[in-house]
């Protein structure tokens, strides 16, 4: 028995499963998982080293090659680049794309015990490598804490509160503080007063060093009982160190009783310079960054955390103001309710179609089995599958909405025209479902298939759109079992047979069947002049193909965009943050923005998921401006550039768009890479050359090279002889020049859980001095009882250049060459490959490529492992239902063909074709080969029924005529609504244009193809 006589015969079975379906659907849809976009794993991770007065090539041998060798070890690993600059080894590594989310943590596993063991080769005075696996954390919700009076010390208390209380919310993972200043507690000494008195400022350091250390005074024994002894006297208060007394070296004598108030000022300060700064609105802030668990409805997270702050803000003294930055809820709300939006607007658009083709009876049969059953049984799997509602996910459903009635298309109409024959209404159904039943489940797979190498890629782009695979696997095989089980019951329950002595009439008789089949016969009989016309257009849509623009991953509609600021290397944090004020100033003027938060010293904390945050560098950084209206940003961005090239010349300021899924920073990169001693100097001639050619070249926009411009340093040449008999060693020289600048450190201060550093330096007025004339600084012996001029220990005292960053990719020193396009990254490429890859290298020089076209290009590299599968897939199902080779290869032949309406989409809307794109054209093949199917196995049932073949290609074509177009109809117009989301509009018009060219070829390039393999040629010729 199949499966449709099985289900007309069970009915009351049928219908209750049915009921099941929709209640079940609708309790799934509650408990989904809510995103703006799908989640995919960050395969980076980073490990921080300091290195405390290394210089950059000491930091690169001594630190950050040895930790590379031992990464290379690791098999799971892909690449790795790193930065040594003075102080700071920074190596960020990346795993094989293979390794999915799951087996990332034995990875990080690994890696820290790779990473301990060769920690144990650094050397003295290196601190224990930092391994930062949380790179990939997604801080969703993020807050300005900002003030308009209160100090920075107050900020911060409420800041903490406000992290405390809100990491308590249901559904929080993660609350991290951004843009808190470091305190230390500072005693400014002047070093002429030190000299009046007699004393060092070794004196008031060996005073501080362990005053304030904890210490363990043992036990006691006492009546039987076992105290602890604790001996106080710690600081409690700034004034207590004030009050300390200083006693000169190797002297006791207890009448001369010196203060550290009496010789310094001790004040409660902060870091100078700091490390990063932060603004909200113009504002001093401090970001308050929230993630959520994973697999947790962000909607009601940011529920709770709403409803939380409301009740903590009303607490918070006047002054203090809190404001969002980002709030992924409100996002994710407003991009769910466009899909449900889009996904509704496309039902009714169905539904009408079919209403107005078929009737209101066959549409009502369609639309309730095809889409509203279908899309409440997705929602089941959907739950059981842990996919989340996200935009690929919804999009998935639009997109295959019209793919989803296709089964019922062809049930209902074969049962309509079995019905206006006459055919008993239970046989009718039975036999219109049965009999195209393997045909259509044939179809639908090979259309699923056609999706799978994007869920079977390893790249990032590949796991960011896998639940489009997902879902239209679930819908399409969903649609199938639906079609040939519960649309003959909806039929026979709501279409209605010919009244008895009504007119039974040739369904095939009307004027478009008479003119169709006109155009049909006519094409068979010149099926070669047929075919070279098809090929001519075949070959013209690829030449246009050329005409149409290249695009990895569109342009975000997020009403938000960034400002990258970057000023030369080595100039002064407070520099950075003066210039981008006058920007922020700038900015206030617009009625489109709504805020704007400055981030200095360091990208943002991750709260959109495709854009990692910028290193740390003092020269660097970025603003986020909140607009009112997405298609404002493209103005706004035209008008800073305008800004800065009129106020700041000295600064790369760059405007830029977020991207919808993965993207480049710098989407065209040139890598030059050299052996391990290679000479920076030749490396940056070698980066000179290329940039001179991004610059000429008119799409350029921004050009730089990572390793940026070349930075001053004092440079103290120690004289040994003369150290050696003064007893001034260069640690001695290193305290004194920092005393005179940065500030020494000397202890610690405990203020509640926070240890809070003491440093020791000189007044403004001496440290200015120091600077124009470092000679002069006193350098104290170690035997900490003299002072001296530091020109008497050294041989010169001079300004030197140095490369302030050394990059390396892979274990070789590397400088890597970017650029920001004006217009596409593509399109730059074109115009300057050629001419960058023709400069001469020396030996053991090499270049690459980096950037957009190699994210694209390997994602595009990733689809084909999941195309040979589907491929084979296919091709069994196909030779499967058919039994013989020639008809495969007609399919085979007509696929190529829906190029031609894919060119003209493109270079008629203008859109790139970019990954998404792609993804639609693979999808379209799938499309394609569905419908071919479903013609093909009509004419070997019209060969069964003992029709010639001439005549059985003639009433095949003319049998499906209305369900091809019909199918076409509806998922062109089905994903109409798509085309104002900025992420699936390239998808939706190679689907439309594409699929309305397919259609259109399958009802007559297949019989023409057919007839040229057969041999075919019209009766009575």
């Amino acid at each position: 028995m199949s499966l449709p006589s099985l289900a007309v015969s069970q009915r009351k079975f049928t219908w209750f499963t049915t009921v099941l379906l929709m209640v079940g659907g609708l309790i799934a849809y509650t408990q989904l998982g809510q995103l703006e976009d799908p989640e995919f794993a960050i395969k980076n991770a980073v490990i921080v080293t300091a290195y405390p007065g290394a210089s950059p090539e000491e930091v690169e041998q001594e630190v950050t090659d040895r930790l590379e060798r031992a990464i290379q070890e690791m098999p799971q690993i892909k690449e790795f680049e790193s930065f040594s600059r003075a102080g700071l080894s920074y190596i960020e590594l990346e795993i094989q794309s293979s390794y999915r989310a799951k087996q990332l943590p034995q990875v990080w596993d690994t890696l820290r015990k790779k990473i301990r063991d060769a920690a144990r080769d650094l050397p003295p005075g290196a601190h224990p490598p930092s391994v930062a696996d949380d790179f990939g954390d997604v801080y969703g919700f993020l807050l300005a804490v900002y003030t308009d009076g209160l100090t920075d010390a107050r900020l911060e208390q409420y800041a903490d509160e406000l992290k405390r209380e809100l990491s308590l919310v249901e559904g929080v993972a993660r609350v991290e503080l951004w843009g808190v200043r470091d305190r230390d507690v500072r005693i400014e000494i002047a070093e002429s007063r030190l000299h009046e008195i007699g004393i060092t400022p070794s004196d008031i350091e060996r005073t501080l060093q362990t005053q304030n250390l904890v210490t363990d005074a043992g036990r006691v024994e006492r009546g039987g009982e076992r105290w602890r002894v604790e001996v106080t006297g710690a600081f409690t208060d700034p004034t207590d160190i004030e009050n300390l007394v200083i006693q000169q070296s190797g002297s006791r004598d207890d009448d001369r009783l010196l203060r550290i108030k009496d010789v310094a000022t001790v004040t409660m300060s902060y870091a100078d310079p700091p490390d990063t700064l932060m603004r909200f609105n113009g504002w001093p802030a401090i970001g308050l960054a929230i993630s959520n668990r994973s697999g947790t409805n962000v909607v009601r997270v940011g529920e709770a955390i709403d409803a939380r702050l409301r009740v903590l803000m009303a607490d918070l003294p006047v002054g203090v103001e809190v404001d969002r930055i980002s709030w992924q809820s409100d996002l994710v709300s407003t991009s769910i309710n466009g899909f449900m939006i889009n996904l509704i607007e496309a039902v009714v658009i169905v539904l009408i179609v079919l209403w107005v083709t078929m009737g209101l009876r066959v549409a009502a049969v369609v639309s309730l089995t095809g889409l509203v059953f279908t899309i409440v049984g997705t929602f089941i799997v959907m739950r059981g599958w842990g996919i989340d509602l996200q935009r690929v996910s919804l999009g998935a459903l639009v997109v295959s909405m019209g793919m989803m009635v296709d089964n019922a298309i062809v049930v209902a109409d074969g049962i309509l025209v079995r019905l206006n024959r006459g055919m008993d209404r239970v046989q009718a159904a039975v036999q219109a479902a049965s009999q195209p039943s393997w045909p259509l489940l044939g179809a639908t797979v090979v259309a699923v298939m056609a999706f799978y190498p994007i869920y079977a890629s390893d790249e990032n782009a590949g796991e960011f759109c896998a639940s489009l695979f997902q879902v239209i696997a679930i819908s399409l095989l969903l649609s199938w079992v639906l079609s040939v089980t519960i649309a003959p019951l909806m039929c026979l329950a709501i279409l209605r047979s010919p009244e008895r002595g009504e007119e039974v009439t040739d369904p095939y008789s009307g004027g478009l069947y008479r003119w169709f089949g006109w155009i049909l016969r006519v094409t068979i009989r010149y099926k070669w002049a047929s075919l070279v016309v098809m090929v001519v257009l075949l070959i013209g849509s690829l030449f246009g193909m050329t005409r149409v623009d290249q695009m990895f991953f569109p342009k975000s509609d997020r009403q938000q965009f960034m400002v990258d600021c970057w000023m030369p290397e080595g100039t002064d944090i407070d520099r950075v943050s003066d210039v981008l004020r006058r920007l922020e100033r700038s900015l206030e003027r617009s009625e489109a923005i709504t805020a704007v938060s400055t981030f200095i010293g360091q990208g943002p904390p991750r709260f959109y998921l495709p854009v990692s945050p910028e290193r740390p560098y003092a020269s660097y950084g970025q603003l986020i401006v909140n607009v009112n209206d997405y298609r404002r940003v493209d103005g706004l961005i035209a008008e800073i550039d305008r800004w800065s090239k009129q106020n700041t010349p000295d600064a790369r300021i760059i405007p830029r768009r977020y991207n919808v899924g993965p993207g480049e920073t710098w989407q065209v990169q040139a890598r030059f890479s050299g052996p391990g001693d290679t000479d920076p100097a030749v490396l940056r001639s070698i980066a000179a050359s290329a940039e001179r050619i991004l610059r000429e070249a008119s799409d350029t926009r921004v050009v730089r090279n990572n390793w940026r411009q070349r930075t001053k340093k004092l440079t103290i040449d120690y004289d040994q002889d003369r150290g050696r008999w003064a007893s001034v060693d260069r640690e001695d020289i290193a305290a004194a020049t920092l005393r005179a600048f940065d500030g020494l450190t000397v202890g610690q201060y405990r203020e509640g859980d926070k240890l809070i550093p003491i440093t020791l330096r000189h007044t403004e007025s001496e440290r200015q001095r120091a600077a124009s004339n470092a000679g002069n600084l006193q350098v104290v012996q170690s035997s900490g009882r003299f002072t001296l001029p530091l020109s008497q220990v050294s041989e010169r005292i001079g300004v030197t250049w140095e490369d302030p960053l050394i990059w390396r990719w892979n274990r070789r020193r590397a400088i890597t060459v970017q650029a920001v396009p004006a217009g596409t990254a593509p399109h730059l490429l074109k115009q300057v490959k050629d001419d960058i890859e023709a400069i001469e290298l020396p030996a053991g020089y090499r270049l690459e490529w980096d950037g957009e076209s190699r994210s694209s290009g390997e994602a595009q590299a990733s689809l084909v492992p999941g195309v040979v599968p589907a491929v084979c897939v296919m091709a069994l199902v196909v030779v499967g239902l058919f039994n013989a080779f020639r008809p495969p290869l007609v399919i085979l032949c007509i696929v190529p063909f829906a190029m031609v309406g894919v060119t003209t989409g493109l270079l008629l809307t203008g859109q790139p074709f970019g990954f998404v794109a792609l993804l639609g054209a693979m999808s379209l093949s799938g499309m394609m080969i569905k419908n071919a199917i479903v013609l093909l196995d009509e004419i070997d049932i019209e060969l069964r029924d003992g029709s010639s073949r001439y005549q059985a290609v003639i009433n095949s074509t003319l049998s499906r005529f209305r369900p091809v177009l019909l199918a076409a109809g509806t998922t062109i117009l089905g994903v109409v609504p798509l085309l104002t989301d900025v992420f699936w509009v390239s998808m939706s018009v190679v689907i439309m244009f594409g699929l309305a060219v397919g259609a259109a070829l399958t009802m007559v390039g297949i019989p023409v193809l057919y007839a040229c393999f057969y041999g075919i040629k019209p009766e009575g010729s």
